[in-house]
C-alpha cells in the first residue's frame, strides 16, 4: 500500500506547473517516480488554505509567508516551492492614476485577497501608521469591485498583476517592487509548508523522501515545460499560453528551487517588519526543511 499525501496549492498557473508531475492527473498515474507514496493534489484559493492549515488539513499546503507564524507550531516551509518577487508582486491598482502617497492621504478603502495573506501584510508595512481600511474579498472580484468603486482601490494577485490594465485599471504601486527598493530583497509571498510530524506518521526519514520528490517535480516541471504549461494554462481564468509563460516564469524559477540565504533572509525581514506593525504574530524561528 502507498502512504497517501494530500498536496494542497492555490488554483493558480504557477502552482499547477509546479506539481502536476506528482500526482495522476490522466488515469494513467504520475509522471516520475513517487516512490512509495500516492499525492493526492486539492486546489483551493490561498486564503482558504491558509484558514485550513491552523487546523492541519493537508499534509502539505501553499500558505502565505505571512501566515506562516500562526501556523508555525504545525508546519515547517519546505526548502522549495516557494513564490518570491524579485522586484516585483501584487500591484496595488485604482480607477485613476495616482501615487501610493496621494492615495493613502485620504484614507482609502482597500480590497485584499484574504487577512492573512502576504499581500495586506505587505500593504500594511507600506502604510505604517497611515490610516485605510481593508476588506477581504474573493481574489476574483477585486477588479470588478474598483470598478464599481465600492473601494477606492484593490490588490491584485495572481494573473491580474498582468491583466489589471485591460480593464481599465492603473498601477499605483507595485508592492514587490516597493519592497525591493526599500529592502534590496525579494517579497516573499507564498510558501510550501508541510506537516512537522510526518515522520511520526509515515516513519523517520518521510519527510526529507517528500521534500527531495517535491524539488524533483519542479526540476521535471521546468524540463517539460510545453508540457508543464499546458497543464498550467487551465487555471489562468482566460489568459493565452503566452501570457501563462510569463506569469509562471515570474514564480517558479531559481527562487522556487530553493530559497537560498538571501530568500530566507528575505522571509526573516518580512516577517519582522510585518510584526512591527501589527500585520502578523511574533515569531522566533522559521523552520526550512
Amino acid at each position: 500500500m502507498k502512504q497517501k499525501i494530500t498536496l494542497a496549492h492555490s488554483p493558480d498557473p504557477d502552482d499547477a506547473f509546479m506539481w502536476w508531475p506528482l500526482a495522476d492527473i490522466d488515469g494513467t498515474g504520475p509522471s516520475m517516480d513517487v516512490g512509495e507514496f500516492e499525492f493526492e493534489l486539492v486546489m483551493k484559493d490561498i486564503e482558504t488554505l491558509n484558514a485550513e492549515s491552523e487546523h492541519t488539513e493537508y499534509d502539505i499546503t501553499a500558505i502565505s509567508i505571512a501566515h506562516y507564524p500562526t501556523v508555525a507550531h504545525l508546519y515547517d516551509l519546505t526548502a522549495c516551492g516557494a513564490s518570491l518577487g524579485d522586484g516585483y508582486g501584487p500591484k496595488v491598482v485604482a480607477k485613476t492614476d495616482a501615487t501610493m502617497d496621494v492615495l493613502l492621504a485620504t484614507n482609502p478603502s482597500f480590497a485584499v485577497p484574504g487577512l492573512r495573506t502576504s499581500a495586506l501584510a505587505a500593504l500594511r508595512i507600506l502604510a505604517g501608521q497611515r490610516t485605510m481600511t481593508w476588506e477581504p474579498i474573493a481574489f476574483t472580484e477585486i477588479m470588478d469591485a474598483v470598478i464599481a468603486g465600492t473601494f477606492d482601490a484593490g490588490v491584485v494577485i495572481h494573473e491580474g498583476q498582468l491583466t489589471y490594465e485591460e480593464h481599465g485599471l492603473h498601477e499605483v504601486c507595485d508592492l514587490g517592487a516597493w519592497w525591493k527598493s526599500r529592502t534590496s530583497l525579494p517579497l516573499p509571498l507564498g510558501g510550501n509548508a508541510i506537516k512537522k510530524e510526518l515522520d511520526v506518521r509515515l516513519g523517520a526519514g518521510a519527510t526529507e523522501k517528500i521534500t527531495t520528490l517535491l524539488l524533483q517535480s519542479i526540476e521535471y516541471a521546468m524540463a517539460n515545460r510545453e508540457e508543464s504549461l499546458a497543464w498550467a494554462t487551465k487555471w489562468g481564468r482566460g489568459i493565452d499560453m503566452a501570457c501563462t509563460d510569463e506569469f509562471v516564469e515570474m514564480y517558479v524559477n531559481s527562487w522556487t528551487l530553493d530559497f537560498g540565504q538571501q530568500g530566507k533572509e528575505a522571509v526573516h525581514c518580512f516577517l519582522k517588519e510585518a510584526a512591527s506593525v501589527g500585520a502578523v504574530p511574533d515569531v522566533s524561528n522559521v523552520a526550512f526543511v
